[in-house]
């Protein structure tokens, strides 16, 4: 039998699809999905396929502009989030440092993302050989995220 490689889409349960894809492009500098083939904008699809105004932030994706990275789906749901996530994004913000240079350029994306309407959660500070140190964030709907 023969290995197949697979690929993942993220998907995020969420309240308000288009602003926490908004957040999500903007963390990962990545870009909202282009429209159906044939359509210059997600207006005219969404009016060609007949969705009411009320259902057209049931949904939205963002994507790598590189197309490697893994497609993220926003899909509204009714309850809010409700526990610790036990899944989530390690964002790599700081490849390569390590130490102060490390954490002083993790501060500096936390406060980036705080001005997108991100949450500062804690800091773990380095802890040689294995803990390089990161710092624990959540997004506008509280999934946790890390900055490593």
């Amino acid at each position: 039998m023969t290995e197949q490689t697979r690929t993942v889409q993220i998907t995020f349960d969420c309240a308000d699809p288009a602003a926490l894809a908004a957040f999500w492009a903007t963390t990962l500098g990545y870009r909202l999905q282009d429209p159906p083939g044939g359509f210059e904008s997600w207006e005219q699809a969404l009016d060609a396929m007949g969705v009411p105004p009320e259902r057209r932030n049931d949904a939205s994706a963002v994507v790598d502009l590189a197309g490697t990275g893994p497609r993220l789906f926003f899909q509204r749901v009714p309850e809010g989030k409700q526990v610790k996530n036990r899944v989530h994004l390690d964002v790599r913000a700081a490849p390569g440092l390590s130490g102060d240079a490390r954490m002083a350029a993790l501060e500096a994306e936390a406060e980036r993302l705080v001005s997108h309407g991100a949450t500062r959660l804690q800091r773990h500070e380095p802890a040689p050989p294995l803990g390089a140190g990161h710092l624990v964030m959540a997004d506008p709907e509280g999934n946790e995220f890390c900055l490593d």
